[in-house]
Formats: C-alpha cells, structure tokens, sequence
C-alpha cells in the first residue's frame, strides 16, 4: 500500500491500525503495510507516532486527502527525502541566525515593543544557554550582524536531530521564520500554540489593534493548523 502525496483519491481500505515493527512501528492498511510515496516500508520510530498517523488515515472519509494527513505527510518526508538532504538542511536551519525572527524589533508602538520583549527575549536568552547561540536583537528588518556563535549553535543544535526529528524542525523552523522557535517547540520548550503565538505575534497584534479581515484571519488559521500537527508530531515522536 502506498500513498500518493500530491493527489486525493477514492478510499480503498476499511480500516488502518498500528502496530510495533521492526524496532518501530508501522501503520497497516487492512493489515497490509502502508509503503511511502517513494515505495519504502513505511516505519516510524515510535508507537505513538504510527497511530497519530494511522489516525489519520482512519479519520479520512470516501476520499483520501493526503493534505489532510500532516503527520503522515512529515514520516513520509523523514524516510524518502531527509536523509539525502540533511547537510542542505542543516545548513538551512543554520541561516536562521542572521535573520532569526525574534531578533528583528517594532521601535514603535509602544504596546508592540512591549509584547515583543516580553514574548521573545525569553526566547532569546534560552537560545543563548540551551543552544549556545547568543543572539543580538535590533531594530528593523536589516539583518543582524550576528556573532560567528550564533550560527554555529544553530548548526551544532541541528545537527544533533535525527531525521524525523530534524524534518519537523525544519519545517516549523520555516513557517515561523525563526530557529529560535522551531527548537524550542522541537525542545517542547513551547508548545504548538505558544509557538504559533510567538511566530505570529506582529500579525495577531495587527488583527487585535486594527481589527479583523478574513484573509490574514484565513492565513493565520492555516498556520495555526500546521503548527498543531507539528505538535502532535514532537509529542508523538517523543513516544
């Protein structure tokens, strides 16, 4: 059984289960196990982990949307496409630390500043001793002329996941544009919704001080969404 990772299609198994395998743990349709996109066995390696995604794919309907499956999708890119790119994503997530979100500062409003500090220099200081990556923070979006330190934290810190993990980090490193929180969400320093809330910060501000419009709302709400799945992933994957 594959699944195919760009198209929705007609359901064609009853039900789909997990079960320990091989050291791991694989997801069986109809008893069958599920293969990737890439047509390796499908195994992740943790328990709880296989039934996040076996839930997934018992939770779908008369047709198979695999957008709808985000921890599938994440295992799925873990075992076909991480361990050939890891030093292309590890040198990714490296660059963070030149741009890294919550190093980039509002000098005004006053209310913005004040949420900023109070939101992301904790963040800042827990980068400093559990990443070893001392960060500067500025004004503006030109990037920071950050310490040679703060990128090689960023890499060493990286290097260290394995590749399911380090295929979740980078993709919440990305969403929020910040290494600094996708490692602490990875860390379960935050959790899903405070690492959307701290990715987001300037847009929630924004809606909260000009008032709502559907498309940032939409936008946001998306977000939200992947950094859930992401949660569920890190928790899962933590066993």
């Amino acid at each position: 059984m594959t699944t195919d990772d760009l198209h929705a299609h007609k359901r064609f198994y009853k039900e789909a289960t997990a079960a320990p395998k091989d050291g791991g743990a694989t997801v069986l349709i109809d008893g069958r196990q599920l293969r990737t996109p890439g047509k390796t066995a499908f195994l992740a390696p943790t328990l709880k982990l296989a039934e996040a995604c076996a839930a997934e794919w018992q939770a779908q309907g008369d047709v198979v949307r695999p957008e709808s499956m985000p921890v599938t999708r994440l295992v799925n890119v873990a075992i076909d496409h991480t361990p050939r790119t890891r030093d292309r994503i590890v040198e990714s997530i490296a660059g963070y630390a030149a741009t890294d979100l919550v190093c980039h500062r509002a000098e005004a409003p006053e209310s913005l500043v004040k949420r900023q500090a109070d939101r992301w220099d904790p963040l800042v200081a827990w980068a400093a001793t559990t990443l070893n990556a001392p960060l500067t923070v500025v004004s503006g979006v030109i990037a920071a002329d950050q310490a040679p330190e703060a990128r090689a934290g960023f890499e060493a810190a990286a290097a260290a996941h394995d590749n399911f993990s380090l295929t979740a980090l980078a993709h919440a490193v990305g969403m929020a544009g910040s290494g600094v929180i996708g490692f602490a969400l990875a860390a379960g320093r935050l959790d899903a919704v405070a690492a959307f809330e701290a990715a987001s910060l300037d847009d929630l501000w924004q809606l909260e001080t000009w008032g709502e419009d559907h498309v940032a709302r939409q936008r946001l709400d998306n977000l939200e969404a992947e950094f859930l799945a992401l949660g569920r992933y890190f928790t899962a994957l933590r066993g």
